[in-house]
């Protein structure tokens, strides 16, 4: 099972100072979703949600282009697994004739996605085993504990108190 997700902000991770993605269940709005990117990628993914267009086409937009001539649309992208602490994600395609995916990095997907118009969803295996309230948590008797540390309470704290206005308007 997947969960549709939606882009909640753009941040700025202070310790290594790499930018993050962080989605959020579209339906709940419960599960969160960061996931960390370079900034070049994160770029790429502002100036698309900014709306911002280039005079000549950036790759995501050569990329988009030659798909629409080949008839050919993006159905849906899905960040699908974690795989040595890092994410894994796919695009869908489909024509008239058929239908596939291609293997992606989580932000080139995300970039397709929103340059398409395309939904994206992350598998049920990449929600649970990314959640801060499962990685961090320390009340439920059955949640595996991952951190217990001051550090871990803070990340904790953190990404529960995450609101849309902390991202600014999605600068990188």
């Amino acid at each position: 099972m997947s969960h549709e997700m939606m882009i909640y902000g753009i941040a700025i991770d202070t310790r290594s100072n790499s930018p993050i993605i962080v989605l959020k269940d579209k339906a709940t709005e419960e599960k969160v979703l960061p996931i960390w990117i370079g900034i070049i990628e994160a770029s790429a993914i502002a100036t698309t949600l900014q709306h911002e267009n280039f005079d000549r086409p950036m790759t995501h937009d050569l990329f988009k282009n030659f798909i629409s001539h080949l008839q050919m649309r993006v159905q849906k992208v899905e960040i699908t697994d974690i795989v040595d602490n890092a994410f894994w994600a796919k695009i869908f395609f489909s024509s008239q004739d058929y239908v596939f995916s291609l293997d992606a990095r989580p932000s080139d997907a995300i970039t397709m996605a929103l340059k398409s118009n395309a939904p994206i969803f992350a598998s049920n295996t990449v929600l649970q085993e990314s959640m801060p309230q499962k990685a961090f948590a320390y009340s439920s008797s059955q949640q595996e504990i991952w951190d217990r540390s001051e550090e871990g309470q803070r990340w904790l704290d953190y990404l529960d108190k995450l609101e849309p206005d902390a991202f600014g308007k999605y600068p990188v």
